[in-house]
């Protein structure tokens, strides 16, 4: 087996299994939005090399899905402004799409695996983003019943500002 080379620079190389198929083309929201169920098809094809991984699949709920975001053409700051709070929180307490490695990461829910497609949605990326891995989501390994909201927590109107993310419909009125 040969050396592995190990340092900051060192390139890692990655091949998509994949691609993800939206209907966001020019446009994506910033989290994936329950209501986007009839905005259009969501669905992973999983390059036919890699069809067999996915067998027993559709015995989970859920899935993890690893990304790259191939859009991405900003540098990213170390220090960001998230779009729906008036506060800076440094980059890797946030979850800009913009970073040093544009990887992103999504749970989403398993409908149907039909083939090499995995019928799905919400997700919350461009039509065509390169799929890098699957993982199935295990409730009692991968949900952590002690995580709080970070930072979230001390934003004046929270459960407001939360709606907006999750992209649940709601009143502006101030009661």
């Amino acid at each position: 087996m040969p050396e592995r080379q190990q340092g900051a620079d060192t390139p890692i190389l990655l091949r998509p299994i994949g691609v993800i198929r939206t209907p966001y083309t020019d446009w994506a929201p910033y989290q994936p939005v329950e209501r986007e169920e009839g905005v259009g098809k969501f669905h992973v094809q999983v390059h036919e090399r890699y069809a067999q991984g996915l067998q027993d699949l559709d015995r989970f709920a859920y899935v993890i899905l690893v990304y790259y975001l191939d859009r991405i053409e900003k540098e990213p700051g170390l220090l960001v402004r998230p779009p729906w709070v008036d506060r800076e929180v440094g980059l890797f307490a946030s979850r800009s799409p913009n970073r040093p490695n544009p990887i992103g990461l999504s749970i989403v829910r398993v409908h149907a695996i039909e083939g090499r497609e995995i019928h799905t949605w919400p997700i919350d990326v461009f039509d065509g983003t390169p799929l890098l891995d699957i993982k199935p989501y295990i409730a009692t390994l991968d949900s952590k019943t002690d995580a709080d909201d970070g930072w979230i927590e001390g934003v004046a109107g929270k459960e407001h500002l939360l709606q907006h993310v999750r992209g649940i419909p709601h009143g502006h009125h101030h009661e």
